[in-house]
């Protein structure tokens, strides 16, 4: 075994990727950084006929995105290039030969109607020891007959030939021990002559072998395939060199009935993919976690914890921190529910840590969307007075518009309750009182207008709240000395006035 850990993440270039690979992806680089190894990126693009444009790029701006990087990939590069398996094709035909010359595989010329017409007439069939002398293969024809149809251009594919009846131990990290006798298996295709392109497994184990691949962290979904490749690896005669495996937990809908799916996420109103994806065929647009306001660090501490678990109360992990507390003797063998509410709380507290600054540039589209120009250094003192009340960066909008734009609706049921008859009077006061004050500090304003309101024997609440209407036009808001203190004295002075000057006309009505 390669004494040095190296991981390989190994996607098919066919559409965007899916939340669980990023998770998959996620549980190999917290396993190779915690040993000092390598994370791999090597894009499996074999089946020819589901490659999708634009699908590759994507998942690179993924890893980018959440600060992920790979030591070898197609951008990168490395000792074990190329990393697409599509550039590796005469690599392939070498190993393939050998598997034929050694017995432990054979040519087949079945078309797709005799494969239909065996299906038909046995039941549950499957291409194995128990069939494949019933077909058109190598092992049924002479050695002549095979070289003449090659020669004349028939189509075939390789199969592996499996022998029945033997036990075949996968060790897995995560599961045990898995026994699977190969009698269950069925003997499957490992090149096709049409593209001249091996399938999945043989170019899986292939490449796991020659790029040192120490351990195949990978879904759930791909243990069944693991028998085959413990077969592959020992057909070639590399047991010593056989990865380790480890194969996740399922994500499970909310609901834990079955695997997260896309429609899952249309249902319930989640993104089940990193970024957004515009489907190059149909057009159609997926929503994505990063367009929909999620920080990276937030979904990595989210998907971090789908499947595994520190063993302690703590929640919140920098990348660090779970590369050095990762463990697959934490990882569930159940299904792990997606709980995109936990997401959601994950990015309120990841946007509450981030310097207001940066959020200010995140928010500046938003801005610019509502028609608002204001200065960076202003955003990121607004932010700071709202960002506790958010979940998401588009969410200050909502929180923080009236520091932008004055407000020119009021909230009608507070004004019935607060407006009185000699309400105009005191907020005309106030404006004096604001007027008169010299240091606009949130401090100094708080200290002058209680103690002229205690001094005229004025109500608080009523003051304080048609005050708030005033600027806000809503009962909502951050501290309201906070607020004036930030839009300044001539600003808050002006919507007073305007309050003033506008009621009592109808409450919703817009102001000119």
């Amino acid at each position: 075994m390669n004494p040095k850990v190296r991981v390989r993440f190994a996607p098919s270039p066919t559409g965007p990727l899916h939340i669980g690979g990023v998770r998959t992806a996620l549980y190999n680089y917290l396993y190779a950084k915690q040993y000092g190894g390598d994370f791999i990126l090597r894009i499996e693009d074999t089946d020819s006929q589901r490659f999708v444009a634009g699908a590759e790029n994507y998942i690179q701006e993924t890893f980018d995105w959440l600060g992920l990087p790979f030591d070898e990939s197609p951008k990168k590069g490395g000792i074990h290039a190329p990393y697409r398996q599509s550039e590796r094709k005469e690599i392939y035909k070498k190993y393939v030969q050998q598997l034929l010359d050694d017995g432990k595989a054979y040519i087949a010329f079945d078309t797709p109607e005799e494969l239909t017409e065996k299906r038909e007439e046995i039941a549950n069939f499957q291409y194995d020891a128990s069939t494949r002398l019933q077909m058109h293969n190598s092992l049924t024809m002479f050695a002549e007959e095979v070289e003449t149809l090659k020669a004349n251009g028939a189509q075939y594919v390789v199969r592996i030939k499996i022998e029945p009846d033997i036990d075949i131990t996968v060790n897995d990290l995560i599961r045990g021990e898995v026994i699977i006798n190969s009698s269950v298996l069925d003997d499957k295709v490992l090149y096709k002559s049409a593209d001249e392109l091996p399938t999945y497994h043989l170019a899986n184990v292939v490449d796991d072998h020659l790029m040192e691949i120490s351990h195949v962290i990978r879904g759930e979904e791909w243990l069944p395939s693991a028998p085959l490749h413990v077969w592959l690896y020992k057909s070639f005669g590399w047991e010593e060199t056989m990865p380790k495996f480890a194969h996740l937990p399922l994500l499970l809908k909310p609901e834990g009935n079955g695997k997260l799916s896309k429609r899952d996420g249309d249902r319930l109103g989640f993104p089940v993919f990193p970024l957004l994806w515009k489907d190059p065929k149909t057009d159609e647009t997926s929503s994505g976690y990063r367009e929909s306001g999620y920080l990276a660090p937030a979904v990595i501490n989210f998907l971090a914890f789908l499947g595994w678990n520190p063993g302690t109360e703590q929640e919140i992990f920098s990348l660090d921190e779970l590369v050095h507390a990762f463990s697959f003797e934490r990882c569930s063998k159940s299904g792990a529910k997606f709980d995109f509410e936990k997401a959601k709380w994950y990015n309120h507290f990841y946007i509450g840590n981030t310097p207001n600054e940066e959020l200010a540039q995140m928010f500046a589209p938003v801005l610019a969307e509502h028609g608002v120009n204001a200065s960076p250094e202003f955003t990121a003192k607004v932010i700071g007075l709202v960002k506790e009340r958010v979940s998401f960066v588009q969410e200050l909008w909502n929180q923080a518009s009236f520091f932008f734009v004055a407000p020119t609706i009021y909230d009608e049921k507070a004004l019935k309750k607060r407006w009185k008859e000699n309400t105009p009077t005191e907020m005309s006061e106030l404006a004096e009182v604001l007027l008169g004050i010299d240091n606009f500090s949130s401090e100094n304003q708080e200290v002058i207008v209680k103690k002229w309101i205690e001094e005229k024997g004025y109500h608080l609440g009523n003051i304080m709240n048609t005050f708030r209407l005033a600027i806000v036009g809503e009962g909502k808001g951050p501290h309201m000395f906070d607020i004036t203190a930030l839009i300044g004295k001539e600003e808050t002075i002006k919507r007073i006035n305007v309050l003033i000057n506008n009621v009592p006309m109808a409450s919703t009505m817009s102001i000119n």
